[in-house]
């Protein structure tokens, strides 16, 4: 423990920020930088691929499913070689670790979040929709207005739930030299050379502390959702069940 206490007094701010200001922010910085970034440019996309996947129309539907299901079946890590060797391709110029991290992440998170809103609009009563149509809104401004809005807040808990996700695999950005929190710990375990589990054993409690954070976040977010939806709809009494099932019919 010791060992441990001396190695973060030694190297704490490479752990936390990198080289940073004298080369690459990196470190826990990145990490979360990196996850922070990658669910809100993938939260629109998923969000499209979503309203897609449940859309009438076949052209929108069917190239939705193929993306979600693709992305869903094969590992990260070759969603991260595929974007590392073919965007510099199609762009006429390299990008950065972090920038192909960036753009790895939030192409193949898309399909997980996409899921995840997926799963919130059709959980919604379909009276949410009916009543929208029956006042003339259109398709578009009902799904904008009325269905995404209650969806995306129900869903709070699983989008930091994702967070948590993405939070780890941030860590395969090692494999292109993105400066991680991984890629910070091994440049110290390099230098001490005799100290590995010491040193990873802090990468691993870092990790543990950010993940176990956030968890207890969505926690909090799921009791405070349930709680002002049980205040929204009461269940009613058996007493005043009774009184609507006896109560008579007036003729006239």
């Amino acid at each position: 423990m010791m060992e441990m206490l001396t190695i973060i007094q030694q190297n704490g701010m490479l752990f936390l920020m990198g080289q940073y200001p004298n080369g690459p922010l990196g470190g826990v910085l990145c990490t979360l930088l990196v996850s922070v970034l990658a669910i809100v440019f993938a939260l629109p996309l998923g969000v499209i691929l979503s309203v897609a996947r449940i859309s009438p129309y076949r052209w929108l539907r069917w190239p939705a499913t193929a993306w979600v299901y693709v992305l869903r079946g094969i590992p990260l890590l070759m969603v991260v070689f595929w974007t590392y060797f073919c965007l510099p391709l199609l762009l006429g110029h390299t990008l950065s670790g972090f920038g192909t991290m960036l753009v790895t992440l939030v192409i193949y998170e898309s399909a997980y979040i996409a899921e995840i809103v997926r799963a919130g609009i059709q959980a919604l009563p379909p009276g949410q929709y009916e009543a929208s149509r029956a006042l003339g809104m259109s398709y578009s401004r009902t799904f904008r207005l009325v269905i995404l809005p209650q969806a995306l807040y129900n869903m709070l808990p699983s989008l930091v739930s994702q967070l948590v996700s993405i939070i780890k695999d941030s860590t395969l950005g090692y494999v292109i030299n993105v400066p991680e929190l991984t890629f910070a710990a091994n440049q110290v375990n390099n230098q001490l050379l005799t100290k590995p589990f010491q040193v990873f054993a802090i990468v691993a409690l870092s990790y543990y502390v950010i993940c176990f954070s956030l968890t207890w976040l969505a926690n909090r977010l799921e009791r405070r959702i349930a709680e002002k939806r049980s205040r929204s709809h009461p269940v009613s009494s058996p007493t005043s069940s009774a009184l609507l099932v006896t109560k008579p019919v007036v003729e006239e």
